[in-house]
């Protein structure tokens, strides 16, 4: 067998990888959050965070926003509905759209949350420096420029 050369790929120098990498580990810490305190998954939180943000939409609103698959945010809102924490109506321009929106006690949450998200965000600020996190938001914002679907999409 002879010994075949191997691409200069160093996957821990790889862009991607490193996003990923990066996301999972920040994700992890905010998560333990929302699951001790609310018992939310990921993906309940990102419904929840998105409909907070933008107001009532529709779960495939929330699907091209989040970039998360539809069946995992079917899932996620039958399970926030059956918490309390959303409702659904159907859209007046669209009979076949269900809008989605936060009830009181989901607004509660998500203001709760988004408070506990702040604290959050100012320790890595203070982690790794208010410059480096300053360049790193600005990096990401100009990644997501470049390669963010164009509007429309």
């Amino acid at each position: 067998m002879r010994d075949t050369p191997r691409p200069e790929f160093d996957l821990d120098a790889f862009m991607p990888y490193l996003l990923n990498q990066a996301a999972e580990h920040v994700s992890l810490g905010f998560a333990a959050t929302y699951k001790a305190e609310y018992g939310l998954t990921r993906t309940q939180w990102r419904v929840m965070a998105n409909l907070g943000r933008f107001g009532a939409m529709s779960a495939v609103e929330i699907c091209r926003i989040s970039h998360i698959e539809k069946t995992r945010v079917s899932r996620a809102v039958a399970q926030l509905e059956g918490a309390g924490y959303l409702t659904r109506a159907r859209a007046a321009d669209d009979r076949r759209r269900e809008d989605l929106a936060l009830t009181d006690a989901g607004r509660a949450v998500f203001v709760a949350l988004g408070a506990r998200g702040v604290a959050y965000q100012a320790a890595m600020v203070e982690r790794i420096g208010p410059e480096r996190f300053a360049a790193l938001e600005d990096g990401l914002r100009a990644l997501i420029a470049a390669y963010g679907a164009p509007a429309g999409d």
